[in-house]
């Protein structure tokens, strides 16, 4: 026998030779496994999607139920208006909108709209510069547009105004 046949490299190695038809059986047998692990994983990345997708569903709903108050609440300022009560119609609003910014605290995006803080990229925009002799250069003097949000968690950045040097 030649030694470098497949049988008789197998039998050098103390293996017995395996006929084509086993061979071949095999070769069907890791087919088969093969097939149905690809299956699996289609079927595994289908479940996540599904999952995925479920989840963001719950999540939407969710944060819609809790926006359904404040418009409860704007709808009730707004029922005021034929009253002559423009005091109760502002207090309702305001009271609404103190709503919805305690909302958006409690979901992760506080508000920020300070003043006499320095000047931080990070958190704000500067749109203005303002000579002003009572703020020290680079310090926050109007907040044109409150940011929300914090860090890597930022809705949007404060729009502000900032203090420069009184020449």
């Amino acid at each position: 026998m030649n030694e470098h046949t497949p049988q008789a490299q197998a039998g050098a190695q103390g293996e017995e030779a395996i006929s084509p038809a086993e061979a071949d059986a095999k070769l069907a047998e890791l087919e088969d496994r093969w097939l149905r692990a690809v299956a699996d994983l289609d079927n595994l990345r289908k479940r996540i999607s599904r999952d995925a997708e479920r989840i963001r569903a719950e999540e939407r709903a969710r944060v819609a139920a809790e926006w359904l108050p404040i418009l409860d609440n704007l709808e009730l300022a707004l029922s005021h208006t034929g009253d002559g009560g423009a005091d109760a119609v502002l207090d309702g609003i305001r009271a609404v909108r103190d709503q919805a910014v305690a909302l958006l605290a409690k979901l992760g995006y506080p508000r920020h709209d300070e003043v006499d803080v320095p000047f931080d990229p990070a958190r704000h925009e500067a749109v203005a510069t303002v000579e002003r002799a009572d703020a020290d250069p680079g310090t926050v003097v109007e907040v044109l547009r409150p940011g929300y949000g914090d860090a890597e968690r930022q809705l949007r950045p404060a729009i502000v105004a900032v203090a420069k040097k009184v020449e």
